[in-house]
């Protein structure tokens, strides 16, 4: 959630504990730290040119290193516009091919059943020879 800006919407999320964590989920492999590898791995892959299951792909392949893939159960993000959600998905198998001036999104949420999840949402937008990320909140895991 953001706040929309001659039109266009932006979408972000970051993860909050709204009591103390449990131990299970601060053990679990260090959630947050392989979460936030797997969302730079994705952001590395945005680029012109790149298909959009690749950069989906990027992300899963990280979390299923550390075997929390099963945990990964939607798309790594989606693009931004005049809508919150518009194309393209960046989701499994998808062939759609980034484009210069897209702005999408990478939130490969990780949620694990009677334990807690975490997805931070960054706004990437993909340039001529580079991407820019847009998103400037922190993204650590906020306990209140």
């Amino acid at each position: 959630m953001g706040r929309v800006w001659r039109a266009y919407d932006p979408d972000l999320e970051v993860t909050v504990a709204i009591k103390e964590l449990k131990e299970q989920f601060r053990d679990q492999a260090n959630l947050e730290r392989f979460y936030r590898e797997a969302q730079i791995a994705a952001i590395a892959a945005v680029r012109v040119g790149a298909s959009c299951g690749d950069v989906d792909a990027a992300a899963r392949q990280v979390l299923a290193g550390y075997k929390l893939d099963r945990h990964f159960t939607h798309s790594t993000g989606h693009g931004l516009g005049l809508e919150v959600h518009e194309d393209p998905r960046l989701a499994r198998g998808q062939k759609a091919r980034l484009e210069p001036g897209f702005v999408v999104t990478i939130e490969p949420g990780v949620y694990m059943a009677g334990v807690g999840g975490i997805r931070i949402e960054d706004d990437v937008a993909v340039l001529p020879g580079n991407t820019e990320v847009l998103t400037r909140i922190p993204r650590d895991l906020i306990e209140l």
